[in-house]
């Protein structure tokens, strides 16, 4: 991105990019081989931990959740994006538009969509501020500089940002390092994949500082045609710590350059030809196939910048203060055809209305459409402030937080090139519109042992939201929002501590949300309410833990999926009345024998509208109880992990996932089918005598036996009214994100 592109000069005053990075050292965390014995999934609250003590749980928390280390997915962190790494655990669904985990991917859990995810890092929110989503594409290798994952089911305790509507994902990034290092790990694989990260740090010295880095390059061509990835990420910390003070200044990012592949294929040419991408296509005028746009891409540059201060008190209290400003600006680069629009898309982007240009004529001939190439822009700064204080004694626990965002998002679109256009500027503007959201909230969670075997739990949140937007969209027509809400989110729950090895909880949590962006954009939404109520028990053995709960999630109001995407590839959501989610998750980790380690889990779950209505062939008709759309009854996972010694490792990691409706209304052309899938994941480390202090190979084996699936897709109606005059008929379509079949990466890191 230029310094004379338009977005630099769209605002008077812009924050400058401070730090710019080169390191000559660097590499991936190793793989520390799985111990066999079952490790307990939480450890003890240190200084690192504190920042976010307030927004995670543990096994006392009546709340369902997962733990998951660095180290345990390393061996298969070899350029894949953070939801396909985190694809085994329960109730969780991956989708990739490229087919094999590069570019743009998405995570679903409890069969709400990345929008009903909330993510933060390291406390301060992730998910976009006005579409919600979460976008990690643009944060590549990001993994590579996470120390621990934590993924609550339902809504959870109370977090910062948007409200989980079905589950929300803790990041924290890497600690401290006591001891200096640098590493280089480089992987390639299918598909032309290329996996380059140098990482370092300079370990804590005697007077507590300690600076530490990472710069990686992904580049993939995709399974799916022209779905290529061009991926530079970056991230460098700076940090004090003694025994009572954690101090560190942050700053990571990426740049990413990926061709457009969100239009998937249809049902007959999923059977043909099932890589084949429609984006960029280019017909003549007489409708014949010439050719593909070659920079039908999407260029988006994100930077966060993060200060966090940790500081022990006293013996009891602590308090935690987070800083953050983030920079996005980039854009979506499509060529539109002038025959496709008037004859498959109609759409209108050809259209001289659309582009907002004057009239043209040239001889007898008014010109009224034309062939061009389009650049929509979006131009953001998102600022958070958010403190923490904490309070733990032997027998309670209290965390208050107050947490502050201001978002402001230029949105425009450019003619970048037209066919006929007349007398035109360059970069012609057709439309433009600013979105600026300001949040606040705060909340208090008490926690308390009420005898040796009772604890309680009480979380109260208070959460406003200011949303506006003003100007135009595409089209180009009027945008305007203006909405304030005020949501009061109350959430309470009782653990009862039958053993030191067993505990048995129930909860209720209160969780209510605005609608984003594309909601506002596609009709008049209101807020999203739910209610759900948990019942667990977790079982805890030296070489068994299980973890088994039950949930019931009533909705009201939920802005539920279509199915339908709009022209950039959002999906598009509307609210739907009354609606739940009944639903049974089990985890557990089994030592069958010193050296093998089980892994199974299972998620069933009853996804329902109630008196769903549909309107069908000019009728409005009550469908009844349908199911909800994109949510699978039965999502299964397995991981049977065999370890012979501490330098070898072997995993087969296997993921069912059952029969799904792309839509709401039970319709046979919406079903994407089950499917089973399953990997295989082989490390092995040594330590040689000389120069390397550890070398270790990894061996990722991606649908191990060749399964030709479909893991996501949209679904479309539209009302036919020409061809029968007098008539109308609802048309049905779907489109398909086909996956790869077998595929491989293979990784070598190296330790100096």
């Amino acid at each position: 991105l230029k310094n004379n592109d338009p977005f630099y000069s769209n605002k008077n005053i812009r924050m400058k990019t401070v730090i710019r990075f080169l390191v000559l050292f660097g590499a991936l965390p190793t793989l520390v081989a799985q111990n066999t014995a079952i490790q307990d999934s939480v450890a003890t609250v240190s200084l690192e931990e504190v920042k976010v003590s307030g927004l995670r749980v543990n096994e006392d928390t009546p709340v369902a959740f997962t733990n998951l280390t660095q180290e345990e997915i390393a061996s298969r962190n070899l350029g894949q994006d953070i939801p396909i790494l985190l694809n085994y655990l329960p109730a969780v669904v991956t989708t990739s538009d490229a087919g094999n985990g590069i570019g743009y991917t998405g995570i679903r859990v409890r069969g709400g969509d990345a929008r009903s995810v909330n993510v933060t890092i390291n406390g301060i929110p992730y998910n976009d501020a006005e579409s919600q989503g979460t976008f990690w594409v643009d944060l590549p290798d990001f993994a590579s500089s996470v120390s621990s994952f934590q993924l609550q089911r339902g809504v959870g305790t109370s977090t910062n940002g948007n409200a989980a509507f079905g589950a929300s994902l803790n990041l924290l990034t890497q600690a401290v390092a006591s001891e200096s290092y640098a590493r280089w790990s480089q992987s390639g694989g299918s598909f032309n994949t290329l996996k380059n990260t140098l990482q370092f740090s300079t370990g804590q010295f005697a007077n507590g500082f300690e600076i530490s880095g990472r710069l990686g390059k992904i580049v993939s061509d995709g399974y799916v045609d022209r779905a290529s990835a061009n991926l530079k990420s970056f991230f460098l910390q700076a940090a004090y710590q003694d025994e009572n003070t954690l101090i560190k200044l942050l700053g990571f990012g990426g740049h990413e350059i990926t061709y457009q592949s969100y239009w998937g294929v249809d049902a007959t040419t999923l059977e043909s030809n099932r890589t084949y991408n429609p984006t960029g296509e280019i017909y003549s005028n007489s409708g014949e196939l010439t050719g593909f746009y070659d920079n039908q891409v999407d260029n988006y540059q994100q930077d966060h910048y993060q200060f966090h201060w940790t500081q022990q008190l006293n013996p009891n209290w602590d308090f935690s203060l987070g800083l953050n400003y983030t920079y996005g600006r980039g854009y979506y680069e499509e060529y539109y055809d002038q025959w496709e629009d008037e004859n498959i898309t109609f759409g209108g982007d050809t259209s001289f209305a659309y582009l907002q240009l004057p009239s043209l004529t040239i001889g007898d001939s008014q010109i009224t459409a034309t062939e061009n190439v389009q650049r929509k822009w979006l131009d953001n700064d998102y600022y958070v402030a958010n403190l923490g204080l904490n309070f733990q004694k032997e027998k309670a626990t209290l965390n208050l937080g107050a947490f502050y965002s201001q978002y402001i998002g230029d949105h425009f679109g450019e003619l970048l090139w037209a066919q006929q256009a007349g007398e035109v500027l360059p970069k012609h503007r057709f439309y433009e519109n600013t979105g600026t959201k300001i949040e606040s909230s705060i909340f208090a969670k008490w926690t308390q042992a009420l005898s040796d075997q009772w604890i309680g739990y009480l979380d109260l949140q208070l959460r406003n939201v200011n949303y506006e937007v003003a100007g135009q969209v595409a089209g180009p027509s009027s945008f305007t929002v203006d909405d304030r809400f005020s949501f009061f989110n109350p959430k309470a729950g009782i653990t009862y501590k039958a053993s030191e090895n067993q505990r048995f909880f129930f909860s209720y949590a209160r969780a209510q949300r605005e609608p984003n962006r594309t909601d506002y954009e596609n009709g008049n939404p209101v807020p999203e309410k739910l209610n759900d109520f948990e019942l667990g028990w977790r079982y805890n053995q030296p070489k068994l833990r299980l973890q088994v709960n039950a949930y019931w999630m009533a909705y009201k109001d939920q802005l539920a999926l279509t199915g339908a995407l709009d022209e950039v590839g959002s999906p598009i959501r509307e609210n739907i009345g009354n609606s739940r989610r009944i639903g049974f998750e089990m985890e557990a980790k089994v030592q069958l024998a010193p050296q093998w380690l089980w892994q199974p889990n299972l998620a069933l779950s009853r996804n329902e509208n109630l008196d769903y209505f549909f309107q069908r062939d000019g009728q409005l008709s009550n469908l009844g109880t349908t199911k909800l759309a994109y949510s699978p009854s039965v999502i299964a996972g397995n991981a049977l992990v065999f370890v012979p010694n501490t330098n070898f490792q072997l995993a087969l990691l296997s993921k069912y996932i059952s029969a799904q409706y792309m839509g709401n209304i039970d319709s046979k052309t919406s079903e994407l089918p089950a499917y089973f899938v399953s990997d295989l994941n082989a490390s092995y480390r040594w330590t040689p005598n000389k120069w390397f202090q550890e070398v270790q190979l990894s061996l990722l084996v991606n649908n191990l036996f060749n399964e030709q699936y479909v893991s996501n897709g949209y679904f479309y109606t539209y009302d036919d009214t020409w061809s029968n005059a007098g008539e109308t008929t609802t048309i049905e379509g779907a489109g398909y994100y086909p996956q790869a079949g077998t595929n491989f990466l293979i990784g070598m890191t190296l330790t100096f």
